[in-house]
């Protein structure tokens, strides 16, 4: 199906969505080939820059599809203007409610502070940006080979989510050089004695400087870190580790508010649907059919979830809130918070109750149990994956002056042990881009305390302290 039999459709529904109050940049709609849609979602853009692990992904994808165990509506970019891709193959009857709900997603960017804030550091022309990064690439694998692009690329990527979302996209360097300004009222006897010496009282309070230490403070955006300071990396390869960067802000907030985002776009394409009055019968029920589809708790008929559906979890709070509170206090909150917010303000024991959620703990032969049903468990089940961007949280301790690069796991704050097998393959990603030892200060299974290790040509655990 194309573009050209949903046009009315299209255009009465966007009428009708700003008779309701939505207020959205405009949206771009393109009908295209269910393959390319796949692409599309594994990519995370129509074209991006080239890796190996999207093909990874994309096989995954297909595997997934093939089970029945996942099916891809929509892929919608927020921007301005907006861009939203739908399946061809699709009924026209789901494609409407895409529309509809692409125009929900279109307003909840427009007014959300995190997505306004990522947006003006990040442009609203996210398609057309990460076109220039892909010719970028392609003008270096064939300037400097696919080797050594890749190296870059993998070690970019590794460590893709690694970013601190409290700085701006756009930084400069550290300052070089930080003053020294000798203390006015020297509180040990010596140098009280030394300033009272003839000539000392003149100079003794003029600033001096002195080299900063690199980073002058724990540094958490490693893609910026190693853009920046890495000893030996040329332009071009500055460059990728920037690229990433930057759609790594794009991405955040979609990341960052998925919950509040689906469940406000769910529930605006079930009320504009039930409003329009001007769909046939028979097109609004197919339409109603794929709502009910999309936003159900379960994997399958009677089957029980063991894990969330952000569509259907954050559809139900959108119910709740504006219920009980109203549309005004809903855009508020849809301006105001993320899914930390949301999830801890707004998901009550009731609720939590009514749709039966629990943590689960799974034993070393697949059994499983629930573990707990209190709200506060629940929300922090919710919530874990997504913190730091579901990254370990680590970062930059030290830059010796041999060049030697040394990290640190915030343990205390993220709460969990690393993977060892998989920290130590992103070290060695990172040691082949940095090209001097690069350490890491983690603990192992057992709470002990472990330094990784890596050099440019091999990776160990150097030194495990008990």
């Amino acid at each position: 199906m194309g573009l050209a039999p949903l046009r009315n459709y299209v255009n009465r529904i966007e009428t009708l969505a700003h008779q309701l109050g939505l207020d959205y940049y405009p949206v771009d709609f393109e009908v295209v080939p269910g393959n390319f849609m796949t692409e599309i979602a594994v990519y995370g853009l129509p074209v991006r820059m080239p890796h190996w692990s999207f093909g990874v992904r994309y096989i995954h994808q297909l595997i997934r599809q093939s089970m029945g165990n996942s099916r891809i509506f929509e892929v919608m970019f927020p921007g301005n203007p907006c861009h939203a891709y739908l399946v061809r193959e699709n009924s026209i009857a789901e494609n409407t409610l895409v529309v509809a709900h692409v125009i929900g997603h279109a307003d909840f960017a427009k007014h959300n502070q995190l997505f306004a804030r990522f947006m003006a550091m990040a442009g609203g022309h996210i398609l057309e940006q990460a076109a220039e990064r892909a010719r970028a690439i392609e003008h270096a694998l064939i300037e400097h080979g696919q080797e050594k692009v890749e190296q870059i690329l993998d070690a970019a990527f590794a460590i893709e989510p690694h970013i601190d979302i409290q700085q701006p996209l756009h930084r400069s360097r550290y300052a070089e050089f930080v003053p020294i300004h000798p203390g006015k009222n020297p509180t040990d006897e010596f140098s009280r004695r030394f300033q009272a010496l003839p000539g000392e009282h003149a100079t003794g309070n003029i600033a001096r400087n002195s080299k900063a230490s690199t980073p002058p403070h724990l540094e958490y955006d490693l893609l910026w870190f190693i853009a920046q300071y890495a000893p030996d990396l040329q332009g071009w390869e500055r460059d990728i580790f920037l690229a990433v960067r930057e759609e790594s802000f794009y991405f955040y907030p979609v990341f960052a508010c998925q919950i509040m985002n689906e469940g406000w776009a769910s529930y605006w394409h079930a009320r504009l649907l039930r409003e329009a009055d001007f769909l046939p019968s028979d097109l609004y029920l197919a339409a109603i059919k794929a709502h009910s589809d999309v936003v159900r708790p379960f994997a399958a008929d009677h089957q029980l979830a063991l894990s969330i559906n952000p569509y259907h979890l954050g559809f139900s709070i959108w119910e709740e809130i504006i219920e009980r509170y109203g549309i005004d206090t809903a855009r508020q909150i849809c301006r105001e918070e993320d899914d930390f917010g949301f999830i801890r303000n707004h998901l009550t024991q009731r609720l939590a109750d009514k749709l039966d959620l629990f943590v689960y703990e799974a034993d070393h032969e697949g059994g499983i149990r629930i573990a707990d049903k209190d709200i506060h468990a629940i929300r922090e089940a919710i919530l874990a994956p997504r913190f730091n961007y579901g990254a370990p949280r680590v970062a930059v301790k030290a830059m010796h002056t041999d060049g030697h690069l040394e990290l640190v796991h915030d343990v205390s704050e993220d709460g969990r042990g690393l993977d060892l097998s998989r920290a130590e393959r992103v070290l060695a990603y990172i040691a082949q881009v940095w090209r001097r030892p690069v350490t890491l200060h983690t603990i192992g299974p057992s709470g002990q305390p472990k330094v990784l290790g890596s050099h440019p040509q091999q990776m160990q655990v150097i030194e495990t302290v008990s």
